[in-house]
């Protein structure tokens, strides 16, 4: 059945050579975009390139405002600060995460609290949430406060897993019920929508990534996305130093961050974004033609996009039988040179996190046990 898979992978990318899991593909306008931002001399931070990118992913994501920053990582670090965290508070978020999401809540001084996600998803599980702040937590005049450690609950952190859209507006809902904000991680879900809204305008604020594995990519890059213009202006204004607008003189009114994205990645992010519809057909027809082989071969069980949901398809997967099965699996595939991947060990089996508080973490184990990645670029050619 290896073989099988290995052979459906090698004629859909037609190819004999290593196959990886997602390489970012390049075009002429690409060149043409970066070529122009050079010839400009305005490659950092200052760029008519920089404006453009945001003005473009706010259209197109529906977001009221959109701030090009570094990567996706100083763009979750910025949106707790935004949101209001602060030093020794908690933020609630998924122990089946990619690191930068409980990183960037160390990097405010806060700790997280690691949450149960659903099978079907992969993300957040509302119902873990709510269970977790009903026996936890304690609402008092300044917020919600969590009743064993004492800190105050500032964000809840939801992740969109491999493009697929968690169940954002549930989490929501009771993110209102308990007056915490929540900043939404999707960083892997460009083009991904639930709810009639793209992944990321849901929350408070959300956060975007364009590294080099993402659906498209600047080499780096990040972005905040947010329907409120005051904090669209704070975000912008902690990215770029905190710095004063002034035609000579150095002023800086608080503590900032130098994250603001620089031209020369805004200019290629631009023609990657022009290219997005296409990449997105591209990779859903993969999607279902994996989940066709799946289905025929009666063997794994491949996570297709939640009900009323659109996924983007980040990353292809498949759920396996156990850890024998996952293991066997990404030997044969790799040793054929077709990469596959497990999903990432559970925040809490880290050094830095296994002390953090986490409820019941049943259905992150299942998926931690049994799901690996797929090759799921998009194919070379113009």
């Amino acid at each position: 059945m290896y073989e099988e898979l290995i052979r459906f992978v090698r004629d859909w990318y037609q190819s004999d050579d290593f196959i990886p899991l997602h390489a970012p593909q390049f075009y002429q306008r690409d060149r043409d975009y970066v070529l122009d931002a050079i010839d400009s001399t305005f490659v950092s931070s200052v760029g008519e390139y920089v404006n453009r990118f945001e003005n473009e992913l706010a259209t197109y994501t529906g977001a009221l405002r959109a701030v090009a920053v570094v990567n996706g990582t100083a763009a979750l670090q910025v949106s707790l600060r935004l949101v209001g965290v602060e030093t020794n508070d908690e933020v609630i978020t998924q122990p089946l995460t990619f690191v930068a999401t409980a990183n960037a809540i160390v990097h405010n001084g806060a700790v997280p609290v690691f949450v149960d996600v659903d099978r079907d998803t992969m993300g957040m599980s509302p119902g873990a949430l709510d269970r977790f702040l009903c026996d936890k937590a304690i609402v008092m005049s300044d917020g919600a406060y969590n009743r064993q450690s004492g800190r105050r609950i500032a964000a809840i952190i939801p992740m969109h897993t491999f493009g697929h859209p968690c169940r954002i507006e549930k989490i929501i809902e009771i993110s209102k019920e308990w007056a915490i904000p929540v900043v939404e991680d999707a960083a892997e879900a460009i083009g991904s929508w639930t709810g009639g809204h793209h992944c990321g305008t849901v929350g408070d604020v959300g956060i975007l990534s364009f590294n080099g594995n993402k659906t498209i990519t600047c080499g780096g890059g990040g972005a905040i996305l947010t329907n409120d213009a005051v904090l669209a202006d704070r975000a912008k204004h902690l990215t770029t130093t905190a710095k004063i607008p002034h035609p000579w003189d150095f002023d800086h009114d608080e503590v900032g961050y130098n994250y603001r994205m620089p031209n020369l990645n805004a200019a290629l992010a631009c023609a990657q974004l022009e290219q997005l519809p296409g990449i997105l057909e591209e990779k859903r027809a993969l999607a279902t033609a994996y989940e066709d082989f799946f289905e025929k071969a009666a063997w794994g069980r491949f996570m297709k996009a939640p009900k009323g949901a659109k996924s983007n398809y980040w990353l292809c997967a498949v759920a396996l039988d156990g850890v024998s099965e996952r293991d066997t699996f990404l030997k044969k595939l790799n040793d054929a040179g077709v990469m596959s991947r497990p999903v990432w060990k559970l925040m809490t089996e880290l050094p830095m996190y296994e002390n953090c508080q986490f409820g019941d973490l049943e259905q992150s184990i299942w998926l931690r046990n049994r799901v690996v990645n797929l090759p799921s670029g998009v194919r070379s050619g113009e």
